[in-house]
């Protein structure tokens, strides 16, 4: 027997280390792994038991004929330390530094289920979950193609964590698989361990309260992105993804427009749209009305808006930034609640405070029915990261009516065009299409058009496969008797 090697003490403190000390022809050696996150079956039947019924002398001959598929040799004692960090089994020669490192890291996790941010009733019901491995299964399952790439770092100096960055090689532009890796090799953070710090880390503008990247939980949805030249970003320990280059529109489309009829995937989209502007906009409106613009109001109206407001003694914006505090606490205490509490907690918290306030003078009826309507329009949003944007951007925008009235809204939307003209996403323009302008790229914004546009892919990506299909050929229909 021969002593554990001084570089191995720093292990010996945690009582998850095992280390094992054989000899056999080969010679002494010492077998080291972590069994917390070593398969212990892989450890027993396949590499302990392969090592006491080996009669070979060599130790270069004992790696060539381990029954593992990951396995490496090395002398390193940082990547042999780093693997052991990531499940693998150590095998080291007593007389040299020679190393075998096999892999039989333990995966432990939850089972791939629905998905619960992005959930639809028509479509796929499978989600990405936290490991890595299981997420690039349900990806690579649905894009049998040889030219699907991942390319895999580590990043944080403590958590180490498996980055996989995914694309479409021959469709994807490489500039911007270049771009993500260059960001994320050179992310300098001790602990990674969600897809939201990649995020925050590699995007273009990280102090705008506009997400550049595009989260999703949705492998369907990630297989469509792969598939116009986007690049998708995962993160073992993560249950969602980041796409990018992603414009603005795209935050407010839902992929479940397109399982629905072309038609009716419009309507839907052009609601969404219309609801976002006037969760914005509407109390912002009311406060400039009321403040500035009352000689706007209809005759027929004026009698209704006196009477809500007759007994109300703060002025409208005090009244409307009371009713936004209150409407925000009910949702975080929702959303921090375990759920049926939460929904419980909305719905009558919700009532009883509306008509507390009322009966109390704080707020008027007509403020109640603008503010609730304008809770229910941000939920539209598709995107839970852009929902949080559009919560934000209402108290700019009733601050600037305060101020200056239906000027200030012109005003405060002029800054917030003006800060999107300049955001990029990936080095790509964040309003890309309407600007800069690409006609061809307006086909899929406002309206849902039907499969037989989708022949190209939009060309603001600068894709090298431009094409999607030939719609020539698609024109063709011949009758199924023939």
């Amino acid at each position: 027997m021969f002593k554990i090697p001084k570089q191995w003490e720093e292990f010996t403190e945690s009582s998850d280390f095992v280390y094992l000390q054989q000899t056999n022809h080969v010679g002494p050696y010492l077998i080291c792994f972590l069994k917390s996150i070593t398969d212990l079956n892989v450890v027993n039947e396949q590499i302990l038991d392969f090592l006491g019924n080996y009669t070979g002398d060599q130790f270069d001959a004992l790696f060539e004929s381990m029954p593992i598929a990951d396995k490496e040799l090395s002398s390193d004692w940082n990547e042999i330390r780093d693997k052991l960090l990531l499940g693998y089994v150590t095998i080291q020669q007593a007389t040299s530094n020679k190393t075998i490192l096999l892999n039989a890291s333990l995966s432990k996790g939850r089972v791939v289920s629905k998905p619960e941010i992005e959930f639809s009733v028509e479509g796929s019901k499978e989600a990405l979950v936290e490991s890595l491995d299981t997420n690039l299964n349900l990806i690579r399952k649905r894009l049998p193609t040889a030219s699907f790439r991942v390319k895999e770092l580590h990043v944080g100096d403590i958590s180490k964590s498996r980055v996989a960055i995914c694309y479409i090689d021959g469709i994807t532009n490489e500039q911007y698989v270049n771009t993500c890796l260059q960001r994320v090799k050179d992310i300098q953070f001790d602990t990674v361990t969600d897809i939201s710090f990649i995020q925050q880390l590699i995007e273009d503008n990280s102090n705008s309260i506009f997400p550049q990247m595009l989260g999703t939980e949705r492998t369907d949805r990630i297989v469509w992105s792969l598939t116009l030249g986007q690049v998708c970003i995962l993160v073992d320990g993560s249950p969602n993804a980041i796409l990018g280059p992603v414009t603005f529109e795209h935050f407010f489309t839902s992929y479940e427009d397109y399982f629905l009829p072309w038609i009716l995937g419009s309507i839907i989209r052009m609601i969404r749209i219309t609801s976002v502007i006037f969760s914005i906009l509407a109390s912002a409106v009311y406060v400039a009305v009321l403040t500035y613009h009352g000689h706007g109001i209809s005759n027929n109206f004026l009698p209704t808006i006196i009477a809500s407001r007759i007994n109300v003694p703060f002025p409208p914006v005090v009244e409307v930034l009371i009713m936004e505090m209150a409407i925000e606490l009910l949702r975080e205490a929702g959303a921090r609640l375990p759920s049926k509490i939460g929904q419980t907690i909305g719905i009558v918290g919700g009532i009883v405070l509306g008509t507390a306030a009322v009966q109390a003078a704080l707020t008027s009826n007509l403020l109640l029915i603008i503010i609730a309507l304008s809770a229910m329009a941000s939920f539209t949003t598709p995107v839970f990261r852009m929902s949080n944007t559009i919560r934000i951007l209402r108290l700019p925008f009733i601050l600037f009516a305060q101020m200056w009235g239906l000027l200030g809204i012109f005003l405060c939307s002029v800054i917030v065009v003006t800060h999107l003209l300049r955001l990029t996403s990936l080095g790509m323009p964040y309003l890309v299409p309407f600007y800069p302008i690409r006609l061809k790229g307006l086909t899929d914004k406002f309206i849902r058009p039907p499969y037989s546009k989708f022949h190209h892919r939009p060309e603001y990506y600068r894709t090298k496969n431009t094409i999607r299909f030939d719609k020539q050929k698609a024109k063709l229909k011949k009758d199924i008797d023939e």
